[in-house]
């Protein structure tokens, strides 16, 4: 009997639903769950969520609070959907404060476990800036985990295994849009796209070195870059996306293992703070797109506090 694509994907990778609609998540019955601040927008506007959200915007003492209070509210409606981890993102305004970041994130595991939610349910997501990976390693030292989000280069990677990160979410999709800017006639199907190149460099690196942290990609553009990385440790996919392989019948052949990543190199020492921004510097493409998803998270954020505020004023 033939089966699905996500079927086939499901027994070699963590499928992971990139949404906040309940009812794909309902539908596709992923492991995890990933939010951040453009799909908690979305989620947001739900008319069905108006009234409850009108509640806690009008309750709330001040917009940071509203926001952090919408996201666990969304985030806890998900964890009882979904046996495994959902991501929570700290305010993208503080991806250059490491205190900040650590003090959000204790504000909003507060908050899950006021709502029931268990700690080891969440993970954090962070920005992968030198402020926000610094901050992750500290969060693990105590024992709360991290997603290190807006990851698009080797340098952010090492850094966050370094700092003892429990998941890094490098953007497939992403990357591919800077090089197709870069060079519009290249064929970048398949395996030569160099988001799936990067995903699959820093997962045989980790394996090969015996980093824990776990590889996700993220920001797909198209079912051809999730077949690509097939057998990566976790994979999270829009509802869009996930329906594709639902509907798509065929062999899925796995594409990454553990067991067969061999080093190629010397692990490298951790980076310092210096060479870490030189190389990110060097990286044109791993910059610019880091800085672009910020203040891309963060436009989304400032709609999302305009709503709150719109809907605080109503009686």
């Amino acid at each position: 009997m033939a089966t699905s694509l996500l079927s086939q994907l499901k027994q070699m990778t963590t499928v992971v639903a990139d949404t906040g609609d309940l009812d794909a998540i309902r539908r596709f019955r992923p492991q995890d769950a990933t939010t951040n601040p453009s799909l908690i927008l979305q989620a947001a506007q739900q008319e069905d969520r108006r009234e409850r959200l009108a509640l806690i915007a009008r309750d709330s003492h001040d917009i940071d609070a509203a926001v952090d209070r919408v996201a666990v509210d969304i985030g806890s409606e998900i964890s009882a959907l979904v046996p495994g981890y959902v991501s929570t993102e700290v305010s993208a305004r503080l991806s250059f404060d490491r205190d900040a970041t650590i003090a959000r994130a204790h504000s909003l595991i507060e908050r899950y476990q006021q709502a029931g939610v268990s700690a080891e349910r969440i993970l954090i997501k962070i920005a992968a800036t030198w402020e926000g990976i610094q901050a992750a390693s500290q969060l693990e030292r105590e024992g709360i985990h991290t997603n290190l989000t807006l990851l698009f280069g080797f340098t952010q990677a090492k850094a966050c295994a370094d700092a003892g990160a429990t998941l890094v979410s490098p953007f497939v999709g992403r990357i591919l849009d800077w090089h197709k800017a870069q060079n519009p006639q290249a064929d970048f199907s398949g395996h030569n796209d160099p988001g799936v190149i990067s995903v699959k460099g820093i997962y045989n690196y980790f394996k090969a070195h015996g980093y824990p942290t776990i590889v996700m990609g993220a920001s797909f553009r198209n079912v051809g870059e999730i077949k690509a990385l097939a057998g990566c440790d976790r994979l999270t996919i829009s509802p869009k996306l996930l329906n594709e392989l639902d509907n798509e019948q065929g062999t899925l052949a796995r594409q990454l293992d553990g067991a067969l990543a061999a080093a190629d190199a010397n692990a490298e020492a951790p980076l310092n703070q210096a060479a870490f921004r030189w190389q990110m510097n060097e990286d044109a493409m791993a910059g610019e797109k880091l800085g672009e998803g910020i203040r891309k998270f963060m436009a989304d954020q400032r709609k999302l506090e305009t709503l709150l505020d719109e809907l605080a004023q109503r009686r």
